[in-house]
């Protein structure tokens, strides 16, 4: 019973942390992801973002100039807006973001978040 609280926990945390990642994206980029998960692993908050891509990056997207231009824009406005990313995973987990990766498919369209943290995030709902 107490393991099943402990995952009810984590994935309510989870939940939490994509909606408030999806808001950001929507205020940064003028729309969101059509799909979002976020995952706890370890000392990591890992977010998958599928669907990112606006129809102007698509179109880009099918030259190698303009993926080369998609990806360089995102990664410029990924690096201004770091700050806030890295405060909306402080501010659901109550840790410390110690760093942050970030890096996007012109692909396939989808965008990673990747947090590292200062603690095993996963033994903090053990010890709860």
């Amino acid at each position: 019973m107490e393991e099943a609280i402990v995952a009810g926990q984590k994935r309510r945390l989870e939940a939490e942390l994509s909606e408030a990642l999806i808001k950001l994206q929507r205020e940064l980029i003028g729309r969101g992801p059509q799909e979002t998960k976020t995952h706890i692993a370890q000392d990591m908050v890992i977010t998958r973002f599928k669907g990112v891509m606006t129809v102007e990056e698509k179109h880009l997207a099918g030259h190698p100039d303009g993926r080369k231009l998609v990806k360089e824009m995102r990664q410029v406005l990924r690096e201004m807006h770091s700050k806030q990313f890295e405060e909306i995973v402080e501010k659901h987990t109550k840790c410390k973001v110690l760093s942050s990766h970030s890096d996007m498919s012109t692909k396939t369209g989808e965008h990673i978040e990747v947090f590292i943290m200062d603690r095993n995030l996963e033994k903090v709902f053990v010890a709860e």
